[in-house]
C-alpha cells in the first residue's frame, strides 16, 4: 500500500504533476517527468499496451523487466469483461493485473468508431476516395450509432446493446482506477466530409466539459482512492483551424475551477503529415502540461512525434506484429519464419539485451512458430516491446545529451535502408 493510499486525505489534482526537464532548439520537443500516486514516468515514454489488462503472453513482471515504465488497459473491453465494478472491487487495474507502476485507460473512443464504421484494426487513412460522412467497411454493419448525449452499440462479444455517454464513461474508468484516463470522444474518419468535422469536434467538446464535471464529481464522493488525472482528447482530423481551435477549446476548458491534467492527441492522422498536425496542437496548448500521442509505435513516426512535443506514446503494434513473427531490429523488420532462420543460431538481435536475446536463438524462436507453440508469442513479443521502449528511451537521452537530430538520422537511415 502506497503512503498515498493509506492516507484518508480526499484525492486532490495536487496529486499529479508534470514538469519539463529539457527542450530542443525548436521549442516544441522535450523530456520531462509525470507524477502520479503509483510513481513517475520519465518522458518522452512508449507506453505499453495491455488492452485487456494483460500485455498478450507475457507476464506482468517481464513487462517491467523490459523496461515499461506504465501500461495503457482498454476501459471499452474492462467494461465488456469482466466488468468495472470487479475491477474496482479488486483494488483497481493495477492491483487486479499486479502491475506496481502507473497505468493508463482510454476511453472507449476508438471502439465506437471501428464498430461504427467496422473498421477492425485501422482507421481510413486513405483521403483520396470520395469524402461521405456514412462510410464503412466494406462487408461490415454499422454496430454503433452516435448522437448529441453518447453511443449506442452492439457487444462484439455477445450482441447485446449498451450505451455510453461522458458520465458511463468516467464512471467506467474512475472504477478502473487508471493514474490517468481520458475524456470521451468522437473519433472520426478522414472519409468524413469537413462538415461532419466541425460537428463532431464540437460535440466532442460538449463531451469534455461534461467529462471534467463527472469527473470532479466522482473525485470528491470517492475518497480515500488515488487521485486520478484526466485527459482532454484533440480532435479535427487533417484541417489545421479545427485542430487548433480544438486544441484551445480543451485548453481553456474547466468545471469550477478543475481543468485537464493533460491532454490526448487523437483522431485519423495521414502518416505524411503527423509531425504538421501534431505541432498544431503543440503550439496550441500549455506548456506545462502533459501530451499523449494514441496509437504510434513504428521508428519514424515516434522520431516525428517527440520532434514536436508529443510526450507519451501507446500502441498495440508491437505485441500484435510479434504473434504473426514479425521482428523488429535497428536494421529493420523481418520474419522470423523464413526458411533462412531454420539453421541461425544467433539472436533475434545482435547486441539486444532483451530476455529473448539472451537466452534463445532465431532457429528456436521460429520452430516455436512452425510448431505453433504458444512460446513464440511470448518470445518475440519480449523482444519488440523491448525494442520499442528502449527507442523511446534513446530518444529522451538524445534530447538531454543534445544530440537527437544526429541519433534521428543515424537510427532512421539504418532501420529503413535494408531489412534483415
Amino acid at each position: 500500500m502506497t503512503s498515498f493510499e493509506a492516507s484518508s486525505k480526499p484525492a486532490s489534482q495536487e496529486d499529479f504533476g508534470f514538469e519539463v526537464t529539457a527542450t530542443l532548439s525548436n521549442g516544441l520537443g522535450r523530456t520531462g517527468l509525470i507524477s502520479t500516486p503509483h510513481g513517475k514516468i520519465e518522458t518522452p515514454a512508449f507506453i505499453v499496451v495491455g488492452t485487456k489488462a494483460t500485455v498478450k503472453s507475457v507476464l506482468p513482471e517481464t513487462v517491467r523487466d523490459l523496461g515499461a515504465q506504465a501500461v495503457l488497459a482498454n476501459a471499452f473491453h474492462l467494461y465488456l469483461q469482466p466488468g468495472p465494478d470487479l475491477v474496482d472491487e479488486a483494488g483497481g487495474l493495477g492491483k487486479f493485473m499486479n502491475w506496481q507502476g502507473p497505468t493508463f485507460t482510454d476511453s472507449g473512443g476508438f471502439q465506437v468508431l471501428s464498430l461504427g464504421a467496422g473498421f477492425k484494426k485501422v482507421l481510413a487513412m486513405d483521403v483520396t476516395g470520395m469524402q461521405n460522412d456514412e462510410v464503412i467497411a466494406e462487408g461490415k454493419e454499422r454496430k454503433a450509432h452516435v448522437d448529441e448525449d453518447g453511443v449506442n452499440f452492439k457487444s462484439p462479444l455477445d450482441g447485446s446493446m449498451h450505451r455510453f455517454t461522458p458520465e458511463v464513461s468516467m464512471c467506467v474508468q474512475h472504477k478502473l482506477g487508471a493514474d490517468i484516463m481520458f475524456a470521451f470522444d468522437e473519433l472520426t474518419t478522414l472519409l468524413n466530409t469537413r462538415e461532419y468535422q466541425v460537428e463532431s469536434i464540437a460535440r466532442t467538446q460538449r463531451w469534455a466539459q461534461r467529462c471534467l464535471a463527472e469527473h470532479k464529481r466522482l473525485t470528491l464522493e470517492r475518497k480515500g482512492k488515488p487521485y486520478q488525472a484526466l485527459f482532454g482528447v484533440v480532435q479535427g482530423a487533417q484541417y489545421e483551424d479545427l485542430r487548433r481551435k480544438a486544441s484551445r477549446d480543451l485548453a481553456a476548458t474547466e468545471s469550477d475551477g478543475w481543468t485537464f491534467d493533460g491532454f490526448g492527441l487523437g483522431g485519423a492522422l495521414e502518416k505524411h503529415n503527423l509531425a504538421k498536425i501534431v505541432t498544431w496542437m503543440a503550439q496550441e496548448l500549455p506548456d506545462n502540461k502533459p501530451r499523449h500521442l494514441l496509437g504510434i509505435s513504428e521508428p519514424d513516426d515516434l522520431f516525428a512525434a517527440c520532434e514536436v512535443g508529443a510526450d507519451t506514446f501507446d500502441c498495440v503494434n508491437p505485441s500484435r506484429v510479434a504473434r504473426n513473427a514479425a521482428i523488429y531490429t535497428a536494421d529493420g523488420r523481418y520474419n522470423i519464419t523464413n526458411s533462412r532462420f531454420r539453421r541461425d543460431f544467433s539472436p533475434l538481435e545482435e547486441g539486444c539485451d532483451c530476455y529473448t536475446c539472451a537466452n534463445y536463438s532465431r532457429a528456436y524462436v521460429r520452430h516455436l512458430f512452425k510448431a505453433k507453440e504458444m512460446l513464440a508469442n511470448t518470445l518475440a513479443t519480449i523482444h519488440n516491446e523491448r525494442f520499442t521502449v528502449r527507442l523511446v528511451d534513446q530518444i529522451r537521452s538524445s534530447i538531454r545529451n543534445g544530440d537527437f537530430y544526429e541519433f534521428k538520422g543515424e537510427m532512421l537511415g539504418r532501420f529503413y535502408q535494408k531489412k534483415s
